[in-house]
């Protein structure tokens, strides 16, 4: 997938987004018309509740999912047009994803579970860079049964970053971890953003993460509700929960 490199491009486009999941009275509008646009290199916060529809739009975004009507463009290019092997190559080229669960190989090391994406990736960083960056230098040949809640999210936001993507999807990241352990989840979310220029989108219940947003959108009922933007951006460690 070759990407156009117009800086002025927003990272996502987003016109007239549904996704409706079944037929008839029991289907489901998780997105009701939904226009956004993405700046690139922010740190965007989604608020919602569940079902709101954040995470349904984030997984199209991603190339997870498909929408029913719209379009979602990536750099100018339209992930809506695109068949299953081309957002295939956007995913692995251009997208990382850290999700609530960490999802790692239990049998393999922290190393190990980053060499993964790092094998299949054009340009990534070594393991070791990556796991440094979320300041894992020391814990890097330690299996997950060997790490804390939060040493395993970094380890999963070691292999996402890995391959240097674009854009970095998070979906409740601090969701299975308690508020101090979470804060420093996000610092190391905050880090890559400023040190990589990756432009974040984190998909949240906890309203007092959008402090450390450039853009906070806000969900209910499958449409954006609202559209702020935050002046300065709080540094994660200062987040109250």
């Amino acid at each position: 997938m070759e990407q156009t490199r117009d800086t002025d491009l927003p990272a996502f486009d987003v016109r007239g987004l549904t996704r409706t999941y079944g037929a008839g009275h029991t289907a489901v509008h998780a997105l009701r018309g939904v226009d956004l646009r993405i700046a690139r290199g922010e740190i965007v916060v989604l608020l919602g509740p569940s079902g709101s529809g954040k995470s349904t739009l984030l997984n199209i975004l991603g190339g997870l999912d498909r929408p029913t009507s719209g379009e979602a463009l990536f750099n100018g290019q339209s992930l809506s047009q695109m068949n299953d092997r081309a957002l295939t190559t956007y995913r692995r080229a251009h997208v990382g994803f850290v999700f609530q669960f960490y999802n790692l190989m239990a049998s393999l090391t922290a190393r190990e579970n980053v060499e993964l994406v790092t094998e299949i990736a054009a340009h990534p960083m070594t393991p070791e860079e990556a796991l440094a960056l979320v300041g894992l230098s020391d814990r890097m040949d330690h299996f997950p049964s060997q790490l804390s809640g939060g040493e395993q999210q970094r380890v999963a936001i070691a292999r996402a970053i890995a391959k240097q993507p674009e854009v970095l999807f998070c979906d409740e990241p601090t969701g299975a971890l308690d508020s101090a352990t979470g804060r420093s989840v996000l610092a190391v979310l905050d880090d890559v953003n400023r040190r990589l220029g990756t432009t974040v989108l984190i998909v949240t219940h906890a309203a007092a993460t959008a402090a450390m947003a450039d853009t906070v959108i806000r969900f209910a009922d499958g449409q954006i509700r609202e559209i702020t933007r935050n002046p300065t951006r709080t540094p994660p460690e200062g987040i109250e929960w």
